[in-house]
């Protein structure tokens, strides 16, 4: 197959230059690649500008109400094991209305692909600022900036018992691509979250880590088993909590922090990276923590007799 085979006849919805083109265009690519029928994927939305997403795949799909995508996604994996389900929600749908189920999704780790956009505005109903909204936000709901601080996904997603985090941007094509591919590797509840640049309502929201001329010391992108560099000879180490900056010419690339995807510990302070009191280092993109552990489904044994079920009811 090729990405033109998920290609459905839809007409595309989006405004131009939005970043959820860059989304839909690389998951078809990955789709292509995965080498699953189409009519064993299914992708489920709740409500917001993302969420159209499955009505331009030529795949099965639901969009459902808001909030509620990852509980319609539950039921469906555990009801058809066999199905490849993907969820796309939002910074507002996945995190305000959808929190609850956002958190209890990450602990039972049930097998389903999570795709979080994240453009830190309310899009589809005209600009109010979200969740992830910054601090002091000014926005149709908020003319005198937001009083909220903001929401973090990862980090809320570690403390749930998340066992895969990654995070990506819509303009690094090649790695977003890769990202998806590692998602779609991973057994398990796996939560991808992407910067999203809303061109109309939030434009420019993630220039910092995009521009030619910032990206290289605002950026960290990870891989496992390799040294934290960024910028022009810097580095990353963390020792019992403490985060600091290496110049690598004068302390030597050795002094980086090696990253391990197995480790949650280092793992809750790189998502908090780039914000609040670590505001003065870069932000992560990769991915960041994933563990081997139980899938969440339906025991093998389901057709049971009465007397095994009482049996079972009444076992002190």
């Amino acid at each position: 197959m090729t990405a033109k085979d998920f290609v459905s006849d839809q007409e595309i919805r989006w405004c131009p230059g939005c970043g959820d083109f860059a989304v839909l265009k690389q998951v078809q690519n990955v789709l292509a690649k995965l080498n699953i029928p189409k009519h064993q994927y299914a992708f489920v939305s709740g409500i917001g500008c993302s969420s159209r997403f499955p009505y331009y795949l030529d795949t099965y799909g639901i969009h459902s109400i808001h909030g509620r995508a990852t509980s319609l996604a539950t039921g469906l994996k555990l009801s058809n094991p066999a199905l490849s389900v993907w969820v796309i929600t939002g910074d507002g749908d996945g995190l305000s209305i959808g929190g609850n189920h956002f958190i209890h999704l990450m602990r039972r780790n049930v097998d389903l692909k999570v795709l979080l956009f994240n453009n830190q505005v309310y899009g589809l109903t005209k600009g109010q600022y979200s969740p992830t909204s910054p601090l002091h936000t000014i926005s149709k709901s908020s003319p005198l900036g937001s009083i909220d601080n903001p929401m973090n996904p990862l980090l809320v997603a570690l403390a749930s018992g998340a066992s895969f985090i990654a995070r990506t941007i819509d303009r690094e094509a090649k790695h977003l691509q890769q990202m998806l591919l590692d998602v779609a590797d991973h057994k398990g509840t796996a939560l991808l979250e992407i910067y999203q640049n809303c061109h109309i309502f939030n434009d420019g929201a993630f220039d910092l880590y995009t521009d030619k001329q910032t990206k290289q010391e605002s950026t960290i992108y990870l891989e496992d088993g390799k040294p934290m560099i960024f910028g022009l000879n810097k580095g990353i180490d963390i020792d019992n909590q403490v985060v600091r900056i290496i110049d690598i010419e004068k302390e030597g690339a050795d002094k980086c922090l090696i990253h391990d995807i197995k480790n949650k510990e280092i793992a809750n302070i790189l998502v908090r990276l780039g914000e609040g009191e670590f505001s003065d280092f870069p932000k992560v993109f990769g991915l960041i923590y994933a563990e081997k552990r139980e899938v969440y489904s339906f025991p093998e044994k389901t057709n049971i007799t009465k007397s095994e079920l009482k049996n079972i009811l009444t076992k002190k």
